[in-house]
Order: C-alpha cells, then structure tokens, then sequence
C-alpha cells in the first residue's frame, strides 16, 4: 500500500539521486562538454569555456535548491507542514529557479537553446511562488484559529 510516508521517502531518494548526479555532472563537466562541442554544430562557435562558467555557475543555485526541497521534506515528514520555515522554504526555491532562469537567458546569448531552460525556469519559480502564497494564507489561517478559542 502507497502511504504518505513511503511518497516522502521516495522523494527524499529522488532528491539525493539528484544531487548525485549534479555532482557527477560537475566532476565530468569538461569532458561532457568537450563531447557536446564535437556532436554540435550550432555550439562550436561558443567554445568551452562559456558553458562550463554556465555549469559550475548555475550548480550552485541547484545545488541550495536540492537542499532547501530535503530540508522541506523533512520538516512535512516530521508532521510540520504549515510553519513559516516552509514557507521562507519555498521562497527561496523559487528565487533558485528565477537565478537559474535568468542564469539561462544570459547564457542564451551564446547558445540559444538555453532560451528554453531559461522559460522553463522562470515558469516553475512561479509556479513555486505560487504554492508558497498558498502556504502563507494556509500559515495565517492556522495562526487565526489557534487564537480563536
């Protein structure tokens, strides 16, 4: 049986994979950008040294994103869900996401595929915005019923 608590484990897995693999990305960055250089016709022009500044740049708000979802994560595991940490919480991921988009649309200057990144970027700060509106009113009705008696 599928259970909340099995869902949160897995996203916390999930999570930790992500991170893995950003590591794993950031280890191999030269060597899979050497690959991408040599596969791509419409690259080549930007040379190496732009896309690796847009990797390592742009794994550091992944990076705090990955960790301010498992740190959320485990405060909704621990029973707190509608707390103002989370909510600060999901502000900043959305900030992560708005950084990285505007991160991609600069990047778009040199290889324009990076528009697409960028939109999705900005798309999901939004909409991470938005849940964290509703987690602020959620927060301001549970203040006002624990004041009611």
């Amino acid at each position: 049986m599928w259970t909340n608590s099995r869902s949160l484990l897995l996203s916390k897995i999930c999570i930790v994979l992500f991170m893995a693999v950003l590591l794993l990305c950031l280890i191999t960055a030269p060597w899979l950008v050497s690959l991408f250089l040599r596969t791509s016709y419409t690259a080549q022009d930007a040379g190496s040294l732009l896309f690796l500044l847009t990797i390592y740049v742009g794994s550091v708000p992944a990076a705090a994103l990955l960790v301010l979802l498992f740190r959320l994560l485990q405060r909704i595991g621990s029973g707190r869900v509608f707390v103002r940490e989370n909510a600060a919480c999901l502000r900043y991921i959305s900030w992560c996401c708005f950084i990285g988009a505007v991160m991609s649309l600069i990047s778009a200057l040199y290889y324009a595929p990076w528009i697409a990144f960028g939109i999705a970027a900005a798309f999901m700060g939004l909409v991470i915005r938005v849940i964290k509106n509703v987690f602020a009113e959620a927060i301001a009705l549970q203040d006002d019923s624990d004041l009611t008696i």
